[in-house]
């Protein structure tokens, strides 16, 4: 078994979330993936160009487009010849649509614990909500503190699956109730999110035997 090490981390800049319409269309055509995967380091229109085989032009135009949703930045600008050159860099090494770019995916009424729906919603509601903070710690120049706890548990019945899921639902109630502290003066709460899902299964290499 696998469990990931537990860490108060600051979010980076090696992922970001995309929060608006606009800057997921922008981003979907793949010829406009392709310049960000090539742009993970600073280059210009001009050695793109050179790099992809493609005109000039076309990879201006598209670099114009990723740069007014924020998807590049500018590096420098270098005069060549009689021309200004102009150097951009990805704002981040990959990026994720947020859900809720499709609507507003508020977690439903009934908070069903079994509920799919309410799984697929409530993760959307942290994607959207790590991105708000992560976004806000930037701009103040702060660290935001994050913890992320992810392991993988094969059981060998329902009944087994059954016992391991009450007891961390009463474990988790056990330690909210001896933390929480709803009136500390200079106090911050945190909202913590239990799921589980089962693993999706790996492909299996043409001659690998299965177990």
């Amino acid at each position: 078994m696998f469990c990931s090490v537990i860490q108060w981390v600051a979010m980076g800049a090696a992922l970001e979330v995309i929060q608006s319409a606009a800057a997921a269309e922008a981003l979907l055509p793949p010829q406009r993936q392709r310049l960000l995967q090539h742009l993970h380091e600073p280059d210009s229109a001009a050695g793109l160009a050179r790099r992809l085989s493609l005109p000039r032009q076309q990879v201006n135009y598209h670099l114009r487009e990723l740069e007014k949703h924020g998807l590049v930045e500018l590096v420098e600008e270098r005069r060549k010849g009689n021309c200004m050159e102009r150097v951009v860099r990805a704002s981040a090494r990959s990026y994720v649509i947020s859900p809720l770019v499709l609507g507003d995916a508020e977690a439903p009424t009934v908070r069903d614990q079994f509920s799919s729906t309410y799984l697929i919603a409530a993760a959307a509601r942290t994607l959207r909500d790590t991105a708000v903070l992560r976004q806000r710690a930037d701009a103040a120049g702060q660290r935001l503190a994050t913890l992320t706890v992810e392991t993988d548990v094969r059981f060998a019945s329902a009944a087994d699956r059954a016992a391991f899921t009450e007891e961390l639902t009463s474990t988790l109630a056990r330690l909210t109730q001896h933390y929480h502290q709803a009136t500390a003066p200079g106090g911050r709460s945190f909202r913590f999110l239990l799921a589980a899902y089962p693993t999706p299964a790996k492909k299996e290499k043409d001659n690998e035997p299965r177990s």
